[in-house]
């Protein structure tokens, strides 16, 4: 999912990358200028991520019901399954480079004949689909076990070119050159008034780039959480983070499609973060109610709260 084909790099590297050079970032809103505006956080609140990223209600009621009033709903179905599907794609590959590691680049046949096993899998699908009525349990194992054949083929295949064009490279050069990729990468976000735990789906350190991970439907606030996760990273490295990447997968007629949302973390973009986050925290902080969307999603977990009946 997270791996760029030869178009997708030929743009990153040749359309935006230099036009992130060129048009450059506002130095006022890189994050590592968290401690003065407006970057720096107004309210002593601290906010997951997504909290902020997050725009499904209209006006962010889900966040006053969940922050202040402490309303608990159990996930949707679409949540269960972003949390399985992510799991998935975590484990396989974390799983891959354990395995070359251990291996070594001789055996790199058994890594990836033992990385096909489907024990893991079987693991978490049980972990994540307790609970669901059986038919959509069936129904989301098989797409996490189409998933898990998905990833692991493109590892197979990216981990044979790598060794076809560089034979006398070490396990190590072998690893970051076919997996060059840190998934769930960990983040303290309190510079910029987020949680300390954030986690972000994944980091290219060889363009850089900040990805994450969507299954549903492309909407234009998912862009929130790549500037989120950019701005956090200039926050705790001090380098630039110009540009980040939303990958859309869908499961369709038994096999995943992807597609790639590559943009840059712009001034636009981090004003708008900023924006965001600061009428959260002010939410939170002081309590107020934004009051009931016009319209409100049904898939929503705090539908009944805010239209009961």
């Amino acid at each position: 999912m997270y791996f760029f084909s030869d178009e997708e790099r030929k743009y990153l590297l040749r359309g935006l990358v230099p036009r992130a050079r060129q048009a450059g970032v506002a130095e006022e809103l890189r994050g590592w200028n968290w401690h003065q505006p407006p970057v720096e956080p107004v309210y002593d609140v601290r906010l997951g991520l997504w909290e902020v990223a997050g725009k499904y209600c209209p006006t962010g009621r889900d966040l006053y019901l969940r922050r202040v009033q402490g309303v608990r709903r159990p996930p949707n179905l679409a949540m269960v399954a972003g949390g399985l599907f992510h799991a998935v794609l975590v484990a396989v590959i974390t799983r891959a480079k354990r395995l070359l590691y251990t291996e070594g680049v001789e055996g790199y046949r058994r890594a990836l004949e033992h990385l096909r096993s489907p024990e893991e899998l079987a693991r978490i699908v049980a972990e994540h689909v307790a609970g669901l009525e059986p038919a959509r349990a069936a129904d989301l194992e098989a797409q996490a076990g189409a998933l898990w054949q998905f990833e692991t083929d493109r590892i197979a295949a990216r981990v044979q070119e790598v060794l076809s064009r560089h034979p006398y490279l070490n396990e190590d050069a072998l690893v970051f050159r076919a997996i060059p990729v840190v998934v769930e990468q960990k983040l303290d976000g309190t510079f910029l008034g987020l949680s300390p735990n954030l986690s972000a789906d994944a980091f290219m350190a060889s363009e850089p780039v900040v990805i994450d991970l969507k299954f549903g439907e492309p909407e234009r606030f998912h862009r929130l959480t790549t500037a989120g996760y950019g701005m956090v990273m200039e926050a705790v490295y001090d380098y630039p983070v110009n540009v980040g990447c939303i990958v859309y997968a869908r499961y369709r007629d038994g096999r995943w499609t992807v597609r790639k949302d590559l943009h840059l973390i712009d001034d636009e973009l981090r004003q708008w973060f900023l924006e965001e986050r600061d009428e959260k925290m002010r939410m939170v902080f002081e309590e107020l109610d934004p009051a009931v969307a016009d319209e409100c999603p049904q898939t929503c977990p705090y539908f009944s709260e805010c239209r009961p009946g």
